[in-house]
């Protein structure tokens, strides 16, 4: 953490950036940037992809190494792990939602993806026949990785971004388990932290409908952006701006001895 050197004395948490499915940690390489531009000290801790239980502990015990206050994030999938993740954990002192399932206690990502569409509106490019919308790789044990396929992939998540820049996306995803799909997810920490929203409208992995509910339901502060389920690739201002509101909006709940121990920042 670091105080800016300005007239607003603004405390910098630490941002712990969570990746989603078939991604990994260089999604948010140009978030990062911004980030590090802005001042925060940023962490992007891989997320294993292996089901959400374990997911959400290994991420709890990395945020155990953290002192300070956190601002944690997650996109798609990863909205789900941190919303388990910061459960009881006093340092997390704001959600943030990019494109995220934000869950409650007993749903899971297959209940969350089957809620039909309102009328007028197309359900997830992900929701149809598992065989047209995945590759399926045989676990030990019996669980199976899935990937998405590479044709539908660049119009599924990267429907705002060149074929080219898709396409690279769709050859470099990460698998993710099948039993991971029906995981139900525990006590939500949206319920105990105050949450921030950033809705794509043009996202066709998690519809806007569903993203504003959700949204709406953890009583998120929401901004809508035009821009598919890989928001933070063509629009990362957007992102970092909503998580400076989140730092601005934490200040008054920094407790007045973690604001003494910081060094402040060589003007």
């Amino acid at each position: 953490m670091e105080v800016l050197s300005n007239a607003s004395n603004i405390v910098k948490p630490s941002v712990v950036l969570i990746h989603g499915a078939w991604a990994d940690g260089s999604s948010w390489s140009r978030v990062v940037s911004l980030l590090q531009t802005h001042g925060y000290t940023v962490y992007v801790p891989p997320n294993p992809l292996r089901g959400l239980t374990s997911d959400s502990a290994y991420i709890a015990s990395f945020l155990q190494t953290i002192t300070g206050p956190i601002i944690l994030v997650g996109h798609s999938y990863g909205g789900a792990v941190i919303t388990n993740a910061a459960t009881g954990n006093p340092n997390v002192k704001a959600l943030v939602y990019v494109d995220a399932f934000a869950p409650d206690q007993g749903e899971s990502l297959a209940s969350l993806s089957s809620v039909p569409p309102p009328a007028g509106q197309s359900p997830s490019c992900v929701s149809g026949d598992p065989t047209q919308v995945f590759n399926f790789v045989p676990l030990n044990g019996g669980d199976v990785d899935l990937y998405v396929k590479p044709s539908l992939f660049p119009s599924c998540f990267a429907n705002d971004l060149p074929p080219n820049e898709g396409a690279v996306l769709a050859s470099t995803q990460r698998p993710f388990a099948l039993s991971a799909l029906p995981q139900p997810s525990g006590v939500p920490a949206w319920k105990t932290i105050p949450s921030f929203y950033l809705v794509g409208t043009i996202d066709n992995v998690i519809p806007p409908f569903a993203q504003l509910f959700m949204a709406q339901r953890a009583n998120a502060t929401i901004v809508q952006v035009r821009g598919s389920h890989l928001v933070m690739i063509l629009h990362p201002t957007a992102v970092v701006g909503l998580i400076d509101q989140a730092t601005l909006s934490i200040q008054g709940s920094l407790d007045t001895s973690s604001q003494q121990t910081l060094t402040p920042a060589i003007a």
